[in-house]
């Protein structure tokens, strides 16, 4: 079915950027809240490196979007040192050892109610929470590959914590929908509905206990939370409303170094996570299947370009239920499913005129949303890319009184179901679609970024791919775009693509579903002839702030206007 030729893209013709980049010659961060930027770009600016920056926008993000990421969280760090070291952080989650199995009561073998469970017991409260290893990954990035210390990296979070930030309409709406549930826990309803109620956009939100349990950290350092004093507090409320979160379980955990997933895409290397989380895999595989075709040729937005996508991301999904798990309890072959012999399969298998069905009995996979991404880099080549989460918005909906501190709800990524590849079990870590990118060109650094929104990630960020590599577009443009998504069910599009473009895709046998937002808040940074450009999208709060200028040429000192005149006198 011929497309309207009118629909490729050209600037502004099919949609319009809503945000602005920014670009500096020192350093970018980009961050889904404009705070947690500010506080990045503050520590740039006192002599931190990426890192430094990057953890201290994410401490304070814990404080000013409390809705995605946390102290008690957990994610994935990709790092590209300056002098082309690659450093992949897995401080992602894990089930406590006292999980098993059975430990949840499924409602329903069959979608949509294959992930709940009786009283929702892997999504709320304190039996939902995971091992976190937010805390853990950021203290060590900031011990090995930063340059300040973490007493320093965390100020701005403390300040904001102690003395308040103003809601934002984007964090009015999640507490509005999930006021519910938050309102059940003390701790959390204290710090949510001071006046007992939910907050308005522009009121101030205030958090002294979460200033404190900050402040005992710089003092004490990461260890006080695992199997520390903060640690035993936590433990304590936990374990006296049902939870099986140990001390013991916060003493051993460890992040884990781990070799990425390499791939290359018409000239460029990507780097990206390896298992158990999904991304490095399932972008591999999807640009390799779509190396065989002229994407730039199909255009933006087209019905022949989203079909592609589609099918491509349908393989994906199939192929992430069947293989997908910590690769300390089964054997993932990732090498298998990121071979070109294989994508020649899957390609060969796309019918370009019509939809194919997903493999029967493969469950849609259930990973929340709610989490947040943060790139940055500065001037001496350092880039970060780091996506961090508490899972669904404030995670269990847990607030440990006295602490501040929300609880993620971790478990619910695992299948309820006993006997499943990604099923509960003792300190099994969960699998995820965080997608922290970086992508060199001729070894050279030219792109990093990453997005929150679930298993809508790693389909988001290989759209943004696409859209730069292929189809020319600005990063900011890139970002922005609207997006499609499916994991073999109905395929979501963004209100932007066209009607005639959706009429197409639904001849070709798609179900059309549209929606507001596939995945959220996309942000990264592009390096270019020495000048580095951050974007966010319109999604979330974000916003790129970027340092330029520098120190005062060396040997130039301030001297009084008559010693001036005089030095100027012939």
């Amino acid at each position: 079915m011929a497309d309207q030729p009118g629909w490729r893209f050209r600037a502004g013709t099919l949609f319009e950027t809503e945000k602005q980049s920014a670009s500096g010659s020192r350093g970018v961060v980009v961050a889904n809240n404009p705070i947690g930027s500010a506080a990045g770009a503050e520590i740039l600016a006192i002599g931190g490196n990426a890192v430094d920056a990057a953890i201290a926008a994410l401490f304070t993000l814990n404080v000013v979007e409390p809705q995605m990421v946390g102290l008690f969280g957990a994610g994935w760090i990709n790092i590209r040192l300056a002098d082309g070291a690659t450093v992949i952080l897995d401080n992602y989650a894990h089930a406590p050892a006292a999980a098993a199995p059975d430990m949840y009561r499924p409602v329903s073998d069959t979608w949509p109610d294959y992930m709940q469970t009786e009283g929702r017991k892997n999504k709320i409260g304190y039996l939902s929470v995971g091992v976190p290893g937010a805390l853990k990954g950021w203290a060590e990035a900031v011990e090995n590959w930063g340059r300040l210390d973490l007493k320093t990296v965390m100020q701005p979070a403390i300040r904001h914590a102690e003395h308040g930030f103003r809601v934002s309409q984007y964090l009015k709406d999640a507490i509005l929908r999930q006021q519910q549930d938050m309102a059940r826990f003390p701790g959390t309803a204290r710090t949510f509905f001071p006046n007992g109620h939910p907050p308005e956009t522009g009121d101030l939100i205030l958090q002294p206990d979460l200033a404190a349990s900050l402040r005992t950290i710089t003092g004490e350092g990461p260890d006080v939370l695992y199997g520390g004093a903060l640690g035993q507090t936590i433990v304590d409320d936990i374990q006296q409303n049902g939870g099986i979160l140990t001390l013991e379980d916060l003493r051993a955990y460890r992040t884990v170094r781990r070799e990425p997933t390499l791939t290359t895409y018409r000239g460029y290397e990507l780097t990206l996570p390896p298992p158990p989380c999904a991304s490095g895999v399932h972008i591999s595989q999807i640009l390799n299947i779509l190396k065989g075709f002229d994407t730039a040729s199909l255009g933006f937005g087209t019905g022949d370009a989203i079909h592609l996508l589609a099918e491509c991301f349908k393989i994906a999904f199939a192929d992430r239920a069947a293989h997908l798990s910590d690769p300390a309890e089964i054997d993932v072959p990732v090498e298998w499913l990121i071979s070109k012999a294989y994508a020649a399969k899957r390609r060969a298998g796309i019918d370009m005129e019509r939809a194919v069905s997903p493999c029967p009995g493969v469950a849609p996979s259930p990973e929340s949303a709610s989490t947040t991404h943060v790139t940055a880099a500065d001037a001496e080549g350092n880039i970060i890319s780091i996506t961090q989460t508490i899972n669904e918005e404030f995670g269990s909906k847990v607030t440990v009184p006295g602490t501040g501190i929300l609880l993620n709800n971790t478990m619910a990524l695992f299948d309820p179901h006993p006997g499943r590849a990604n099923s509960v079990a003792s300190n099994k870590r969960m699998v995820s679609s965080n997608s922290p990118a970086i992508i060199t060109r001729n070894g050279r650094p030219y792109m990093a970024l990453g997005a929150p929104g679930g298993v809508r990630i790693f389909p988001s960020v290989v759209q943004a791919i696409v859209n730069v590599i292929d189809h020319g577009m600005t990063l900011q443009e890139a970002v922005e775009a609207p997006r499609v998504w499916t994991q073999g069910q109905h395929l979501e599009v963004e209100s932007a693509v066209p009607h005639p473009v959706r009429s197409d895709l639904s001849a070709r046998g798609h179900d059309i579903l549209a929606v507001k937002t596939v995945a959220g808040g996309m942000n990264g940074v592009i390096l270019d002839t020495g000048t580095i450009t951050g974007a966010a999208c319109w999604r979330a709060d974000g916003a790129p702030i970027a340092l330029s200028g520098g120190p005062v040429r060396p040997g130039v000192r301030f001297e009084p206007t008559a010693d001036r005149r005089d030095a100027l006198s012939p």
